[in-house]
């Protein structure tokens, strides 16, 4: 064959066409990835979405502190005045990797840009790891063809755009060599090359969950491969030391990191534990039966098991996250508002799933037919039914939120490939007709350029061309601007080292990181009542909203929020909760309580009336909203109209209803989003927004009316409601430059108000 044709030799290697070819069509994958993932830069060179600051600004304290400073980190420009415990709460291999990374290969690029490098580097060489992976399954073909489409995957590549410095791209790098190491090692027995790469294998997945959350769920598929292993292999010797390995070197290493540690010691690690002696003893058991008994003993040991964690897990006082058991339980409500508010936990739609994986699900569907079928194909019998598990659990897993549809195309790649694969190998040597081997090859090759350019406006490649979000500042508009910059800039050289700043928690991270101060909240939602009370003063009134922002930590703030509030935070009252604290730690206040996951050491101030955190005040000195809309201009006037809801704090006031546990039907129209005259007028966030409702229009009549009718929408024009700097709780002291603009079409614009310390009604 041409593809065996002998080119040169390295060694004893005898480099052949065929690897020239291999090698040209991993350079072709890489290559893809990378002009997909790097469209953003042409808006601007930032980085995208918000966690990519604090992951900035975490790596660059590794760089000025070193690593043993980093672990002792508490960010106190987190969660004021409470404190952030870094390592304990956030990505530390992200971190740590690409820290150690720019010290080798930073040169004199800036950290900066270097961390918006970074996610395209290494998302697009993760084609060469699901390369690795696929081939150990199903051969190179289909590895290669694996790598293809993982380049070209919407639900991957969205998650790892220039400039995505955040978990999924370093964490899918990491799970897939632990995936390809495991495989590689389970596969074939090779002894102490086997038990090499399962270690190994180990570290890379726990390294990866340190890097990324969401590899917990590649567990999934491996806790139930462990538990179909007995009924599959025979080779009793090798699966009773093999797979334990496995299992004790990844716990072993998930202890490396605080957060890993959380998983393996709750949850995640009985769910590994189980399955792993459940292997030990069915080899044990397999070794002293009888051939036809062997089966039936393991469904035996099996239903004892499946027993034994259902009672563990009922009586056990392990609390995991929220969005974790929902990830294992799609039938799980959401708590709260809160949780529902985040558009990455949002429901996964059929209309997005088709869309951003069209002939993914084609390819996954003859995948599993096959693999199901008792077709002749050259796949170990273990390796079929871990492809079948992974699929299947992928799907399973992505149906919860959109976030996780990067799961569902991973199983749709690793099993459409090895279909794909097998369908084209049975018609080219099946057909002795060429015209029908070109024509199949034909049909496969449209059915990937097609999703990838049609429809015009909703192609695969037109999912990666987006605004950085600091541009837009996460609005609805394709704009670029430097409002957010400009503020953040005003802020850093206009306000004093210590001033802390209250905003939404989408904010939080440019806050601390561009402007560098202190923040109420941020996009980690540690606390999550801290956040409630952000959205109870932005949508109670002026005066509520001032005592809650303008009263120093230690103060007793709890006549200001109400029972009824306190007890919707998940709070006690101050009465009870002292009782109780008391009773516990003695007449002091000697540390702040966090629900859930966090704690902090600091020290609280003396001058108490409660130890309850829910009821103090926030201690912060200035207020950042964001107004994004359109401006309308009107024929021979130099005056503008306006239209808001454009993806700002005014298109989020629902939502800071529902979770301030407001009345929403004070805030909102019967539409859910055209807001009330009390909004307007009697809210904090409703005066701070500046602009006033002018006339309601009915759209395709261009009449308009003054009072609400459903189906009309508000027009605007500019009215600064907060400016006195006496008499007003808060006033104005900066807006951004597009506040002033006088260009026509979609604006934004970042405004800071100053807390009136010397105010008193």
């Amino acid at each position: 064959m041409v593809s065996n044709q002998k080119l040169f030799s390295v060694g004893n290697f005898n480099f052949r066409l065929q690897h020239l070819l291999i090698i040209g069509v991993l350079i072709l994958a890489f290559s893809i990835s990378a002009l997909i993932r790097s469209t953003p830069a042409s808006y601007d060179l930032e980085l995208f979405e918000f966690d990519p600051f604090f992951n900035y600004r975490a790596t660059n304290y590794v760089l000025e502190n070193g690593f043993t400073n980093y672990f002792e980190w508490i960010d106190e420009k987190s969660w004021h005045p409470y404190g952030r415990n870094v390592s304990e709460t956030s990505q530390v291999t992200l971190h740590l990797t690409t820290a150690t990374l720019y010290k080798i290969f930073g040169f004199d690029t800036s950290l900066y840009n270097f961390t918006i490098y970074f996610p395209l580097i290494i998302g697009s060489l993760t084609v060469f790891v699901v390369f690795g992976f696929v081939r150990v399954i199903s051969g190179t073909s289909a590895g290669l063809l694996a790598a293809l489409m993982f380049s070209i995957s919407v639900p991957i590549f969205t998650r790892g755009l220039i400039g995505w410095f955040k978990s999924e791209p370093l964490g899918l790098f990491l799970a897939f060599i632990a995936l390809y190491l495991f495989t590689s090692g389970i596969k074939f027995n090779k002894g102490r090359i086997s038990f090499i790469k399962l270690v190994f294998g180990a570290m890379f997945l726990a390294l990866g969950l340190s890097a990324w959350g969401g590899v917990i769920f590649f567990l999934i598929p491996l806790i139930i491969f462990f538990v179909a292993l007995p009924f599959i292999r025979n080779d009793n010797k090798f699966l009773i030391w093999a797979v334990p390995t496995f299992s004790f070197s990844f716990l072993v290493f998930s202890f490396m990191f605080e957060r890993t540690s959380t998983f393996t010691i709750g949850y995640a690690g009985i769910a590994i534990l189980l399955p792993t002696i459940f292997v030990i003893v069915t080899q044990i058991i397999q070794k002293f039966s009888s051939e036809k008994n062997k089966i039936r003993n393991c469904i035996i040991v099996l239903t004892g098991f499946v027993a034994s964690g259902i009672g563990i897990f009922s009586v056990s006082s392990f609390n995991p996250s929220f969005r974790y058991l929902h990830g294992i339980n799609p039938f799980l409500k959401y708590q709260d508002s809160l949780t529902d508010s985040v558009a990455e936990h949002s429901t996964s739609d059929m209309n997005t799933f088709f869309i951003t994986l069209s002939i993914f699900i084609v390819f996954g569907l003859i995948g599993m037919w096959i693999l199901f079928s008792r077709s002749k194909i050259d796949i170990k019998i273990d390796m079929r039914v871990f492809v079948l598990i992974i699929a299947l659990a992928g799907i399973y897993v992505s149906s919860v939120f959109v976030r996780l549809q990067l799961f569902a195309s991973i199983a749709l790649i690793v099993v459409g490939s090895i279909g794909i694969i097998f369908l084209l190998t049975k018609i080219l040597k099946s057909s002795k007709s060429s015209s029908i081997k070109i024509i199949f090859a034909g049909i496969i090759l449209m059915l990937f350029i097609i999703p990838v350019s049609l429809p015009e406006d909703r192609h695969w490649i037109s999912w990666s061309d987006n605004v950085p979000s600091i541009k837009n500042g996460g609005s609805f508009y394709k704009i670029s601007t430097n409002d957010w910059n400009d503020a953040m800039d005003w802020i850093k050289n206009n306000t004093a080292e210590n001033a802390v700043i209250a905003a939404w928690w989408d904010y939080g991270y440019w806050i601390s990181t561009l402007a560098d101060r202190a923040t109420l909240a941020d996009n980690s939602t540690l606390i999550n009542w801290q956040i409630k009370k952000i959205a109870y003063a932005l949508t109670t009134t002026p005066e509520n909203a001032w005592h809650i922002l303008n009263s120093d930590s230690s103060q007793d703030i709890s006549k200001y929020l109400g029972s009824e509030i306190i007890l919707s935070f998940g709070g006690e009252l101050p009465e009870d909760f002292n009782k109780r604290y008391f009773e516990q730690n003695g007449e002091e206040c000697k540390q702040i309580l966090m629900p859930e996951v966090f704690r902090s050491n600091l020290d609280m101030k003396q001058d108490y009336e409660t130890c309850n955190p829910i009821v103090k005040g926030m201690d912060a000195d200035y207020v950042v909203i964001f107004v994004a809309g359109e401006r309308i201009s009107i024929p021979d006037s130099s005056v503008f109209l306006y239209t808001l809801d454009g993806g700002g704090d005014e298109s989020k006031k629902h939502w800071f209803a529902k979770i301030g546990n407001q009345e929403l039907s004070n805030i909102v129209e019967e539409d859910g989003m055209t807001p009330t005259a009390y909004f307007m007028e009697n809210t904090t966030l409703g005066n701070m927004i500046p602009f006033s409702i002018y006339k309601y229009v009915e759209v395709n009549t261009s009449r308009a009316f003054d009072e609400y009718i459903p189906g009309l929408i508000p027009i605007y024009y500019k009215d600064i409601k907060f400016i006195n700097a006496e008499d007003d709780p808060f006033y104005l002291v900066y807006a951004s430059p597009s506040f002033y603009s006088e260009i026509p079409g979609p604006f934004q614009t970042v405004l800071v108000y100053k807390i009136n310390s010397e105010y008193q009604k």
